[in-house]
């Protein structure tokens, strides 16, 4: 029997959820030909939903999922749908969800990483908690999100089902937009010495691509950064080595220009914010070696990401990330500079590592797909739907 099953798409602009909302709905309608889906979206996104089958609904709905009152409106909104089955792809679930459903939950760092901890922590983390214990399931995206939700949240082992990501597909991909913009045989590399020009990159770098949120760690990476360009000072090759930082506003982080600052390596440091994803490879591609030393990730794609663009990865011993990147990378103690700095360093200067992790950051990209992952969170549709009313 075909089933009809609500998905939140509220949040596909997102960096992280947005990814996940995205390729997850795209993946389905390639796999599933027999369900009906409902997306609900917002106006201004819903036109991002094309190209989509027959048994995939847009529908719009205005208010966002922070909205106070979206923890009344928004459960009224979906039952008219009448749906087997609901999907919340991150753990704000309204108060009062109609039943049954199932909610991503990517990371949980907004409970571990924040300056103060009084009545609003206590409310959110309450809302968040009483979400996940009404769910019929929980998906987890990795081992250490799944030990998260049971540790800090109470959840049921049994209730919780691990999920893994994927590396987001335009930027694994095959390099379309580069053939598209110039022609011939050698069009990706034309496209790629066109974007380096553009942003005046003509010396090696170590590139780190993700949010400057406290717990990536951005500040420590920044002083790993001095020490190593301190000890390369007379290298043939790495001495005008820099260090290009992609992601957020970086005003809003002052720690971090502060660091570069207090390191005197200010001048070797790059800022660029967002870039589009087409320059963020190009980017992945062109650096010595990606820098993620993550205090926490619930997943962490962009080492995956750089594994794909045959860049050497180094990352951290912690949180999620080596399970995601296996064997693949140089793991370090993200909260020691110099440890930071010492894989930095093998990742550059050891060639037989280095063409170690290249050979082995590609196998590794290739254990996940988002097909894998549709499939999974399809096989946990059917399992709840299968159960008992009231289970």
């Amino acid at each position: 029997m075909a089933l009809r099953i609500v998905i939140d798409a509220r949040r596909l602009k997102d960096f992280g959820v947005g990814t996940y909302i995205r390729n997850l709905l795209r993946a389905l309608a390639e796999i599933d030909s027999e369900n009906h889906y409902v997306v609900i979206a917002q106006p201004d996104e819903a036109s991002e939903l094309t190209g989509f089958p027959d048994n995939f609904q847009i529908a719009q709905y205005d208010r966002p999922d922070s909205n106070l009152l979206d923890n009344l409106r928004f459960p009224w909104f979906v039952r008219q749908f009448r749906a087997d089955l609901y999907h919340v792809p991150q753990y704000r679930v309204p108060l009062l969800m109609p039943k049954p459903y199932v909610v991503t939950v990517h990371d949980l760092s907004a409970f571990f990483y924040r300056d103060t901890e009084g009545w609003r922590y206590q409310l959110e983390l309450y809302q968040v908690r009483r979400g996940l214990q009404r769910s019929n399931r929980v998906i987890a995206v990795s081992a250490a999100t799944r030990r998260a939700i049971e540790n800090l949240l109470g959840i049921a082992p049994e209730r919780i089902r691990q999920i893994y990501n994927a590396p987001e597909p335009r930027v694994v991909g095959k390099f379309a937009a580069a053939d598209a913009r110039v022609a011939g045989p050698d069009a990706h590399r034309r496209y790629r010495e066109r974007i380096l020009e553009r942003y005046q990159i003509q010396y090696p770098f170590v590139l780190y691509a993700g949010n400057i949120r406290p717990q990536k760690n951005v500040p420590r990476l920044v002083e790993a950064f001095a020490v190593l360009r301190g000890e390369l000072g007379n290298h043939p090759e790495y001495k005008d080595l820099r260090l290009i930082i992609i992601g957020d506003d970086i005003s809003r982080y002052p720690a971090v220009r502060l660091a570069a600052m207090q390191s005197r390596v200010d001048k070797a440091v790059r800022f660029l914010g967002f870039v589009p994803v087409d320059t963020l490879r190009v980017f992945y591609e062109a650096a010595s070696v990606f820098a993620f030393p993550s205090l926490y990730e619930g997943f962490g794609l962009p080492p995956l990401e750089a594994m794909a663009a045959g860049t050497p990865v180094v990352t951290s011993n912690v949180s999620s990330l080596p399970e995601v990147v296996g064997d693949a990378a140089v793991v370090v103690n993200p909260e020691n500079v110099f440890d930071i700095a010492r894989g930095l360093r093998d990742a550059l200067l050891d060639k037989e590592l280095r063409a170690t992790l290249i050979e082995r950051g590609h196998r590794q990209v290739k254990r996940f797909s988002w097909n894998r992952t549709a499939k999974e969170v399809l096989e946990t549709y059917r399992e709840i739907v299968s159960e008992p009313a009231g289970s």
